[in-house]
């Protein structure tokens, strides 16, 4: 590997480093009223979570991976003056506060933070009350909005664990997203800052794809690197088709010698809000699938046209389509489930199809969905169950909780 930090080929190489946050205390400040606006189900139990995601992690590191924390990273680089006051100002631009005379106020106190306390400020959230040791006068959100405990100057990010979304590697440079809610939108801001300013990252050059800034919503979930020719991407209730479009000339303009986009349209559902969460690669040549998506997905394969336009080929299905592009003789989509519907979707609901693939035909998935990994390892995938009572909650599986940073190519 070198001093080689980046490369994703594809979904299935042996994973190598990966990137992930462990929950923390910003999953302890959601509240019923909140759970809509923080895109959860439910109230999560902290310290149960926190058990499973180390059991997750430590699997990662058993089978040969390099496991950081986002976290970490984001307080390493908060150590930098400059670029801390660059950060809180980004963030205080984007922040839906009190108005000019709040921000300004907490701004002064993020930067009163040391390095440490200022990373979990920044996923954690401020509350009002936070505030009320500095003198100030009072203004009319102090009286309207501020009298329940938990009302926030900056919001929590309690989706942070779900770390495919805010940014995904593809090849040698990553693709920054352009969140699709306000809610999320922190966070890759964070991640952007995260992959200029870290050493972690120094040899990258800084070599984006897509940018947290652009118009159109990309998010990480809709982007599967199938091979080194081929990228997949989903047009979702997160990700807009014009987004697509944007990424694949960007690409292709790159000279990665990625030859084929993969534009693959889903339901617009809070049920299948990415790619992933109905379709993950799991070997060479398999797939699981929900079967209760086949009839509604479009396939389109997108190729060059040019510098700044590209030529479209609509695909019969998308088991032709992933056929005909990764230039093999059959493909097995494999049904979550084991072909019972109710199975499906009850287990789809809890994430079967997001597995991680950690190494070619081996997966990391969600234990409780015992039909859909059983029909796995009867078609030769080699099944690590993980326990996921809490971190299912937040409607994500262990692709989700990702970003793979480095696998080996084939």
């Amino acid at each position: 590997m070198g001093d080689k930090n980046l490369n994703i080929e594809s979904e299935i190489g042996k994973l190598k480093k990966v990137l992930v946050h462990r929950p923390g205390r910003e999953l302890e400040r959601i509240v019923p009223d909140s759970l809509k606006e923080l895109l959860f189900e439910d109230i999560p139990w902290l310290k149960r979570m926190q058990e499973e995601h180390d059991a997750f992690a430590a699997i990662l590191k058993r089978r040969g991976a390099e496991v950081y924390y986002v976290e970490d990273l984001l307080k390493d680089i908060l150590k930098e003056t400059s670029v801390r006051e660059k950060l809180i100002n980004e963030v205080i631009d984007q922040n839906p506060s009190s108005g000019n005379y709040i921000d300004g106020f907490l701004s002064e106190y993020l930067m009163s933070l040391n390095s440490e306390d200022l990373g979990e400020a920044l996923i954690a959230g401020v509350l009002q009350k936070e505030l009320n040791h500095m003198e100030r006068h009072r203004v009319l959100t102090d009286y309207l909005k501020g009298p329940e405990p938990y009302a926030f100057y900056l919001n929590p990010l309690p989706n942070l664990y779900f770390m495919r979304d805010p940014a995904v590697t593809i090849h040698d440079g990553l693709s920054i997203s352009a969140m699709a809610t306000r809610t999320r939108k922190r966070e890759s801001r964070y991640m952007s800052a995260i992959y200029e300013n870290h050493p972690l990252f120094a040899t990258c050059e800084n070599k984006t794809f897509y940018q947290d800034t652009n118009f159109f919503s990309v998010e990480g979930g809709d982007i599967l690197v199938l091979s080194p020719k081929v990228v997949a991407v989903g047009c979702s209730e997160r990700t807009a088709v014009q987004g697509v479009e944007e990424l694949a000339k960007n690409l292709f303009n790159a000279d990665l010698g990625i030859e084929k986009v993969l534009a693959v349209k889903i339901p617009n559902n809070r049920a299948f809000m990415h790619l992933d969460t109905v379709f993950t690669m799991v070997d060479y040549d398999k797939f699981i699938v929900y079967p209760g998506i086949l009839e509604q997905i479009e396939t389109v394969v997108m190729t060059p046209g040019g510098k700044d336009y590209l030529l479209y080929e609509w695909a019969d299905s998308l088991k032709e389509a992933l056929k005909s592009v990764l230039e093999l003789p059959a493909i097995n989509l494999i049904e979550s489930g084991g072909g019972n519907p109710v199975a499906a979707a009850r287990e789809q609901w809890n994430d079967s199809t997001n597995t991680l693939a950690i190494a070619p035909g081996v997966i990391v998935a969600y234990e409780r969905n015992e039909r859909s990994n059983e029909v796995l390892c009867d078609n030769g995938i080699e099944v690590i169950g993980i326990e996921a009572s809490e971190l299912v909650r937040g409607r994500g599986g262990p692709r989700c909780m990702t970003m793979p940073l480095y696998r080996d190519s084939f």
